[in-house]
C-alpha cells in the first residue's frame, strides 16, 4: 500500500519541524547566531565549494529560516524555497538569475502599487525594464514576449482588487516562449492556490502579509518549482553557464531541479544580502501553523461584508472575486477551490472625498498599508500604496481615486459590518 501524503493541516504544522536533536525541544529553535563552526578546514573549503550542504554564515543559511523554507517549499509543492528579508526582496532574487542589461519582463498592470513601482523605474538602474499587459487579454500576452524577455509575472489573486489571474492559460504561454511564469501568491497563499500547480515556475510571498498573520514581521520567499529546463536555450547562462565564482560549477548540470534554489543561496543572498533573521523566520513558522484555520475565517468573513457591501445603496461596486456578480467569479473554484481571500476593493458613489471621510471614520478598522493580518485594515491605496502611479496605472490597476481597499480580518462578521455601516453614514452624509 503507497504511504499516504499528509494533508495540508499536518504540513503547515510539521512540515520542515523536527524535534532539536542537540535538546529535544519540540518547537523550532531560534538560532540566533552569526556564523557556524566548521569540523576542520576540510569541511569549510567543501562548504564554500557547495560540494556539502551546510550552515556557514546566517546570511547565507540558518536552521531556524532552513526549517520555514522546507515548510514554504513543501505547502507550495515545490523543490527548494529561499527566504529572505521582504516580499520585494523576493521578487528581486527571483529575477536576479534570470535578467541581464537590456533584458525585460512582462508584468501584469494587476499589481501592487509598489510592485509596479520597483519594476518601472528601480530594475532600470539594472538595465532591465518591464513591460506592464492586461493579462486577461492573453493574445497581447503573447505579443508582448520578445527575444529579450526572460520572465512573466503576475499575481494569483491581485493587490488591491482581488483579481484572479487565469494561471494556467498564463503558463501555456510562457512554456510556448521558453520563459518561467513568477507568480505571487502573497493574497492566496498555498491554501487557496498552489501556482506551481497550474503551471509556474517560481512563486514569490510577502510573507509579512497571511502566512505570519499577525503584523509581527517582515519576510519574503521564493519556491523553486524544480521543473524548469534552465539550459534549453541560452537566454540563462547565470544557471546554464560555467559559474566563474565557484571555479566554473555550473549550476543547473551539478544541481538538477534545485538549480534557481542553490543559486539563489550562494550568489543572491551572498551578494545581495537581503537576509530573513531567524527569529522573523520563527515568528513565520508559528503563523503558518494556524493558517487554513485563519484563511477559512477570512475568506467567509469576507463573502458576508463584500454582500452586504454589493447592497448598500452608497456603494458604487464591489471587486471580490467571491461575488457571482464578479467577471472573476467562475476562476475561483478552479484557481482558489477554497475561497477567493479576503482582500477586495469597493467604490464609493460620492467619490475621493467620501472615501477620506470613509477613513477617518472607522473604529474597529486600522488605517494601515498593510494587509493579510487578523485584524481588518483599510487604506486608500491611490492615495498611499498606489500614490506613486499615474491615474491610469492606478485605475488599471484597481486602484482609482473613488475605491477603498479592504483587508477583512478574523473580528465576528457582523461588527465589521456594523463598523463600516456608522463609517459610511458619517463619509457620505
Amino acid at each position: 500500500m503507497a504511504e499516504k501524503t499528509p494533508g495540508f493541516d499536518t504540513l503547515q504544522i510539521h512540515a520542515g519541524a523536527r524535534p532539536d536533536p542537540a535538546t529535544g525541544a519540540r518547537q523550532v529553535p531560534i538560532y540566533q547566531t552569526t556564523a557556524f563552526v566548521f569540523r576542520d578546514a576540510d569541511h569549510a573549503a567543501a562548504l564554500f565549494n557547495l560540494q556539502e550542504v551546510g550552515y556557514i554564515y546566517s546570511r547565507l543559511t540558518n536552521p531556524t529560516v532552513a526549517a520555514l523554507q522546507e515548510r514554504m517549499a513543501t505547502l507550495e509543492g515545490g523543490a527548494g524555497a529561499v527566504c529572505c528579508s521582504s516580499g520585494h526582496a523576493a521578487q528581486l532574487m527571483a529575477l536576479f538569475p534570470l535578467m541581464a542589461p537590456g533584458m525585460n519582463v512582462v508584468a501584469s498592470n494587476r499589481l501592487y502599487g509598489g510592485t509596479v513601482t520597483q519594476f518601472s523605474h528601480t530594475i532600470k538602474r539594472f538595465g532591465w525594464s518591464a513591460k506592464f499587459v492586461d493579462f486577461d487579454d492573453l493574445e497581447a500576452v503573447e505579443a508582448a514576449i520578445d527575444d529579450n524577455t526572460r520572465a512573466v509575472f503576475c499575481e494569483s489573486i491581485a493587490n488591491p482588487g482581488g483579481y484572479i489571474t487565469d494561471l494556467d492559460a498564463i503558463a501555456a504561454i510562457s512554456n510556448r516562449a521558453g520563459v518561467p511564469l513568477i507568480v505571487d501568491n502573497t493574497t492566496a497563499t498555498p491554501y487557496l492556490c498552489r501556482p506551481i500547480d497550474h503551471g509556474a515556475t517560481l512563486v514569490v510571498h510577502s510573507m509579512t502579509k497571511y502566512l505570519t498573520g499577525n503584523g509581527t514581521v517582515t519576510g519574503g520567499v521564493i519556491v523553486d518549482s524544480g521543473t524548469f529546463d534552465w539550459s534549453a536555450s541560452d537566454k540563462f547562462p547565470a544557471l546554464s553557464q560555467p559559474e566563474p565564482a565557484y571555479h566554473g560549477l555550473k549550476f543547473h548540470e551539478t544541481f538538477g531541479p534545485l538549480a534557481f534554489t542553490f543559486n539563489a543561496i550562494a550568489i543572491g543572498l551572498r551578494d545581495l544580502g537581503m537576509t530573513l533573521n531567524p527569529q522573523a523566520a520563527h515568528y513565520t513558522l508559528m503563523g503558518i501553523e494556524t493558517l487554513s484555520l485563519r484563511m477559512d475565517r477570512h475568506c467567509a468573513n469576507a463573502v458576508k461584508v463584500a454582500q452586504w457591501l454589493e447592497q448598500d445603496e452608497r456603494v458604487a461596486r464591489v471587486t471580490y472575486a467571491g461575488l457571482p456578480s464578479s467577471p472573476y467569479f467562475d476562476r475561483v473554484s478552479r484557481i482558489c477551490p477554497k475561497g477567493a481571500s479576503s482582500l477586495f476593493t469597493f467604490a464609493l458613489k460620492d467619490g475621493y472625498e467620501a472615501c477620506v471621510k470613509l477613513i477617518d471614520s472607522v473604529n474597529l478598522f486600522s488605517h494601515v498599508a498593510n494587509l493579510g493580518d487578523t485584524r481588518s485594515l483599510i487604506i486608500h491605496s491611490a492615495s498611499t500604496t498606489h500614490r506613486q502611479l499615474t491615474e491610469d496605472q492606478q485605475k488599471a490597476a484597481g486602484a482609482a481615486p473613488d475605491v477603498v481597499r479592504l483587508s477583512i480580518g478574523l473580528e465576528d462578521a457582523d461588527d465589521i459590518i456594523a463598523d463600516l455601516d456608522q463609517a459610511l453614514t458619517k463619509a457620505c452624509a
